[in-house]
């Protein structure tokens, strides 16, 4: 039992380190703002939520957004704080389906349609009210009345969210099905326990 824990620990602390590295291989994507960058930073977490808990999946979102954090010298808390909602918002309908219901291909899109719907319109809002506002009162950003952030919302975060998740969705269901023998036998050998 203390070896599975200690491999579950390992496990998720070498997932947040590989989640924070990609999270730096980010991109823009044409037609939005250049400060919304896709990256594939989620698929580890996911990997943690589906093989051991939500909590697992949650605590590689959060060590991904501490090292990055750190690692970089970010002077944006704001948008790390953004990184791990929008993650959680994305990896928590996942994980609950898939845990919830019988695991399966369809579940698991189910899960990550869900997720990605969440995480765009959660950000929208959060953006809208928390998240813009906060940029402009500690970032020095300029102020944006009710119609700017509104536009900002509709033509940017919400779109990109919606193309970030169905992006990360093609890249995970691949690999899902590539290592859903291995997560049955861990299933199965009872390492996956919380």
């Amino acid at each position: 039992m203390r070896s599975s824990n200690l491999t579950k620990t390992i496990t998720i602390a070498l997932m947040g380190a590989i989640s924070m590295v990609l999270m730096l291989l980010n991109f823009p994507l044409p037609l939005l703002p250049a400060y919304l960058k896709i990256d594939f930073s989620e698929v580890p977490v996911l990997l943690a939520a589906l093989l051991f808990s939500p909590i697992a999946g949650v605590a590689v979102e959060a060590i991904k957004n501490l090292l990055y954090l750190i690692f970089t010298g970010a002077g944006d808390p704001v948008g790390v704080v953004a990184n791990f909602l929008a993650g959680m918002m994305f990896v928590l309908p996942v994980a609950y389906f898939y845990h919830k219901f019988k695991a399966s291909k369809r579940t698991l899109v189910s899960g990550l349609a869900t997720g990605t719907v969440v995480m765009a319109i959660g950000m929208g809002l959060l953006n809208y009210f928390v998240i813009l506002p906060l940029y402009i009162m500690f970032a020095g950003y300029p102020s944006m009345g009710p119609e700017a952030k509104w536009l900002a919302v509709t033509a940017g975060i919400v779109p990109f969210n919606l193309i970030k998740g169905i992006i990360i969705a093609i890249v995970f269901v691949p690999l899902f099905a590539k290592l859903k023998p291995w997560f049955a036998k861990r299933k199965r050998s009872g390492s996956t326990a919380a």
